[in-house]
C-alpha cells in the first residue's frame, strides 16, 4: 500500500470541507435529503473538545473523520463525518482513520467513543463491529428514526 499520513486539520479548512461535502453527498445518495442534518459546528472539533483528521494517500486527501465531546460529558467522544473516497476504499484506510480518531480522543481524556449511522451503510457497520463496537441505545439527532444504528466502545 502507498504511504498513508493522517493529520489533524481544522474542520472548516478547504480540504476538510471538500471531504465532508463528499461524505454528505454519499449519505444523500443512500438516504436522500442533505445526507445528515445533524447540527455540527467547526468549533466542536477544536482541541481539547474534539479534533478533525484527514487521511492523505501519497499526499492526496482520501478520507476523514472527527470526534467531538458528547453532550458535555468530558469522557465521551462522538465520531462524526467518517468518510473514505471511493478511490481509496478497500485499502484499510477507514480502519486506520478510525484508529487515529480513537487515539486522538484517548489523548484528550475520552474513555468511550460512540457513533450513529444508518442501516444503509453496510461497509461502516462492518468496520465498526469488526473494530469492537457494540450496539448501544440510540442517541443524537436521528435517535427516533427508523434504520438508525448506534454503536459504542470503551477506549
Amino acid at each position: 500500500m502507498s504511504e498513508l499520513d493522517i493529520r489533524v486539520v481544522p474542520y472548516d479548512s478547504p480540504v476538510a470541507r471538500e471531504l465532508v461535502d463528499a461524505a454528505l453527498a454519499d449519505l444523500a445518495q443512500r438516504y436522500g435529503g442533505g445526507g445528515d442534518e445533524t447540527p455540527v459546528a467547526a468549533t466542536e472539533f477544536e482541541p481539547p473538545a474534539g479534533a478533525f483528521l484527514v487521511a492523505y494517500l501519497d499526499e492526496v486527501p482520501v478520507g476523514c473523520a472527527g470526534w467531538r465531546t458528547h453532550d458535555g460529558a468530558g469522557d465521551v467522544a462522538e465520531l462524526k463525518r467518517m468518510y473514505v473516497s471511493p478511490v481509496a476504499r478497500g485499502r484499510g484506510v477507514a480502519r486506520q482513520v478510525l484508529s487515529a480518531v480513537e487515539d486522538s480522543a484517548r489523548e484528550y481524556g475520552r474513555r468511550r467513543l460512540i457513533l450513529e449511522c444508518g442501516d444503509r451503510q453496510p461497509e461502516a457497520i462492518a468496520l465498526y463491529q469488526g473494530s469492537g463496537y457494540q450496539r448501544i441505545p440510540d442517541f443524537g439527532y436521528y435517535r427516533n428514526e427508523p434504520g438508525v444504528l448506534s454503536f459504542g466502545r470503551a477506549l
